[in-house]
């Protein structure tokens, strides 16, 4: 691919994600909008490689952390859903299986607990969560919110896993006649 290509393509993907990011206005949106900004990645990592891909991951996160609205979603796009496309194929071409899951999980819990401990230090309350309007001890919000979540994480990185064949039979001819790859 042409070096002006690998820009453009960049910088088309890269607004893509910023502009799903700023779509978190929307209340349900903070959680659902950023493993989607990361996603929007993928086809970068293919067509250009992870260099790339890491360029256009922090472009779009000092960008989001500047104009998202929403604190919680950004973080959580530059704390992990951000980077974790372009480093799945990492941990996929480890040989055991336990060990890919575990490094994928390792990592993922990592950067939850390390997003909100930073979102704690920039004020947010942590003496009153709720789950469906049921008032829980911090402790325990956040144990049900750490299986919740690698629960969601688990299908999240199962249906990226899955939905590649479909950029690659779709997507990617279009890309490829757009870009003349």
């Amino acid at each position: 691919m042409k070096p002006t290509s690998r820009v453009a393509l960049g910088g088309i993907l890269s607004a893509l994600s910023l502009l799903i990011l700023c779509l978190t206005i929307f209340p349900f949106a903070t959680y659902a909008l950023p493993p989607l900004a990361g996603i929007a990645l993928i086809p970068l990592v293919i067509e250009c490689g992870k260099k790339w891909a890491f360029l256009a991951y922090a472009a779009v996160s000092l960008l989001a952390l500047l104009i998202v609205p929403d604190m919680e979603a950004k973080l959580l796009f530059v704390a992990f859903f951000g980077y974790y496309p372009i480093i799945k194929a990492v941990f996929e071409s480890f040989h055991s299986r336990l060990l890919e899951w575990v490094t994928k999980l390792a990592v993922f819990n990592g950067a939850v607990v390390g997003a909100y401990l930073l979102l704690s230090l920039l004020g947010l309350p942590l003496d009153d969560f709720r789950i469906a309007g049921v008032a829980l001890p911090l402790s325990a919000f956040l144990l049900a919110f750490l299986l919740m979540g690698n629960v969601i994480f688990v299908l999240y990185d199962l249906g990226v896993t899955r939905s590649l064949p479909l950029y690659f039979v779709r997507i990617r001819p279009i890309v490829m006649r757009l870009f003349k790859i």
